[in-house]
């Protein structure tokens, strides 16, 4: 009996590149799938009745009831709880980082408050990490398939 080393080999190395390929996209995948959980997270967290304050909207006669200092921010406008985007980013080491942002410039001051005091911390952070992490970890723990 004969074997073709070289036939081998090149078999052997063409699965293996697939398996890779085959993760890497598994992986992207996890990670859009996983930004999107952040982001339904984000939503969740966002939304219902805060205990704080009773404040009339300004040229309005309606009113809205803000956020005690330490609960998430109340919905006013809805522009925070609506500018989520979910984004998963390959970068060139092959790590894949699953996160969402927003644009909206009062985000920081809202998570921290402000150094003199006048607007107490309304941490949203940690409560949209803590909603999704049993679902992300899920989704990254699912075995990888060589489809």
């Amino acid at each position: 009996m004969k074997i073709d080393v070289n036939a081998t080999n090149e078999k052997f190395a063409k699965a293996v590149n697939e398996a890779v390929k085959s993760a890497k996209t598994q992986a992207q995948s996890r990670a859009i799938r996983a930004s999107n959980e952040l982001r339904n997270s984000a939503l969740r967290v966002l939304r219902g009745q805060r205990s704080g304050r009773v404040y009339k909207l300004p040229f309005s006669k309606k009113t809205y009831r803000a956020s005690a200092p330490g609960e998430p921010p109340a919905v006013r406008s809805g522009r925070l709880r609506i500018s989520w985007s979910a984004r998963a980013i390959g970068k060139s080491d092959g790590e894949i980082i699953a996160s969402i942002y927003t644009d909206v410039k009062y985000a920081p001051i809202l998570q921290e408050g402000t150094k003199d005091g006048r607007i107490a911390p309304r941490p949203f952070e940690e409560p949209i990490i803590d909603g999704a992490k049993a679902k992300v970890m899920a989704i990254f723990s699912e075995p990888y398939l060589n489809k």
